[in-house]
């Protein structure tokens, strides 16, 4: 029998540690592991090089400021440079889905590098009532903004297809919208993502900073501070216990965050939390400029600090970029803090930041990477074990890394659409030199090599 291909001679990451042996694909699937070299059409030299679970990032914003039947080839072309072969959408419609959720799955499906998933977001209590909805179009998960609310919910929505034009929509998350979202996952039995910040104390935060006329990041961070955060947290936690929901925090960057979040455990919330590279490495007291400015603000180094031993503690689950496809001349639209658009691009440098700073500084094993990038999420958002492992059957999603690889961030490096990146000039020490998408190489040595429309809508279980 001869096979699509081997990858021979790197070292494999399983959960129970390294092995060095053989990569045996077929079909788009990982036949086996061995110590043989079967005869293959494709023999793939993995000499010196580390190969993982193909990567998912479980939280990417494209759709928005360009049309999804352009920013899928542009996003995907990034993922699949950094070594990202799923990545999960934040879908935001303010129409009803039964009238425009069609549409956009239809476009996404052509435009795909790598494969991909979606999280619908919930702004009204008729997109609440098709939830079910979704669920039959193959999207099992929820996201809620609870910093969306009263004066502060401007909000851009996705674009239609083939649209240019900016949807900007002004909603009101209120905690009776949250209550019922829960409510309604629970009983569909999916997870709901919350992006945690309560929009009444954001408000007030943001209304005091301007009329002390205060600006940059430190000012942007002390108007949405850390209580704010941990006050939502509370809210929607509850919520979780009492309808007996997975609530998933995304982008949780502060140590007073963390803490909240562990005494809701505590109180038998079932809770997942991702982090971001941003507030790993980013810090207000050292960012000039206004191009780090994100929800929630990155905090201080004791915060980075505090994140950093979390994840080491495992007790953060996942990692997602919160990659926002935008570009320099809207993002610096305004002339100071308050009118910078939130929001950056990191799906191309969350793998290089994480062996750099991580994996190479002996914070986190080359295990917990693949736990942080790949298997837990996998496992969380139903996908597992199709994706999120090596093992026999699965999906070839396959990721080859060179730990002792130096390379400079720029940001025409990803073909992306965005035109900066807010690590531009850092020299990063372990990259993703291959990446396969169901036993295809889609991209290699920093080129894309894949087909357009390789990627698919992961079918995913629910749990």
């Amino acid at each position: 029998m001869t096979y699509d291909a081997v990858i021979i001679d790197s070292h494999v990451i399983l959960p129970q540690g390294m092995v060095d042996k053989n990569i045996i694909i077929d079909e788009g699937k990982i036949v086996g592991l061995t110590h043989d070299t079967p005869a293959c059409d494709n023999k793939i030299n993995g000499n010196g090089l580390i190969s993982v679970p193909g990567p998912i990032d479980t939280h990417v914003h494209y759709g928005v400021y360009s049309p999804i039947n352009e920013a899928a080839k542009t996003e995907s072309h990034a993922a699949a440079i950094g070594g990202i072969t799923t990545m999960m959408r934040m879908l935001r419609l303010g129409d009803p889905f039964t009238k425009s959720l069609q549409s956009q799955l239809d476009a996404a499906s052509k435009y795909h590098y790598v494969d991909y998933a979606i999280h619908a977001s919930i702004f009204t209590k008729n997109q609440i009532n098709e939830m079910n909805f979704c669920v039959d179009k193959g999207i099992t998960s929820f996201k809620i903004y609870m910093n969306l609310g009263g004066e502060i919910g401007h909000v851009y929505m996705d674009m239609p297809p083939d649209s240019s034009d900016l949807v900007a929509a002004q909603v009101d998350v209120t905690d009776e919208i949250v209550e019922q979202t829960v409510k309604t996952a629970a009983s569909l039995g999916c997870p709901v993502l919350v992006h945690a910040e309560d929009y009444e104390s954001c408000g007030c935060g943001i209304k005091t900073a301007k009329e002390k006329n205060q600006d940059g990041l430190h000012a942007w961070s002390e108007s949405r501070s850390t209580e704010s955060e941990a006050k939502a947290i509370k809210t929607v936690s509850k919520f979780g216990r009492d309808y007996n929901c997975v609530i998933y925090f995304v982008h949780i960057g502060s140590e007073r965050a963390l803490a909240q979040i562990e005494e809701e455990r505590k109180l038998g919330t079932k809770i997942f939390v991702e982090t971001c590279p941003h507030y790993l490495t980013l810090s207000y007291e050292k960012q000039q400029g206004y191009l780090a400015k994100v929800m929630p603000p990155i905090r201080t180094e004791k915060d980075s600090k505090a994140v950093w031993s979390a994840l080491s503690n495992n007790l953060i689950n996942t990692i997602g970029t919160d990659h926002v496809a935008n570009q320099l001349k809207l993002k610096l639209g305004g002339d100071d803090v308050w009118g910078a658009l939130a929001g950056f691009p990191g799906i191309g440098t969350v793998l290089p930041i994480l062996l750099n700073d991580g994996v190479n500084q002996n914070r986190i094993t080359l295990e917990q990477f693949v736990k942080f990038t790949s298997q837990n999420a996998a496992q969380i958002f139903g996908m597992y074990p199709k994706k999120g492992t090596l093992e026999k059957n699965s999906d070839a999603d396959i990721t080859m890394i060179d730990l002792k690889k130096e390379k400079k961030v720029t940001s025409d490096l990803f073909g992306g659409f965005s035109d900066y990146i807010v690590y531009e000039g850092r020299i990063l020490k372990g990259w993703p030199v291959k990446t396969l998408v169901r036993g295809e190489i889609i991209a290699e040595n920093f080129e894309v090599i894949g087909k357009l429309g390789h990627g698919k809508l992961v079918e995913r279980k629910i749990n």
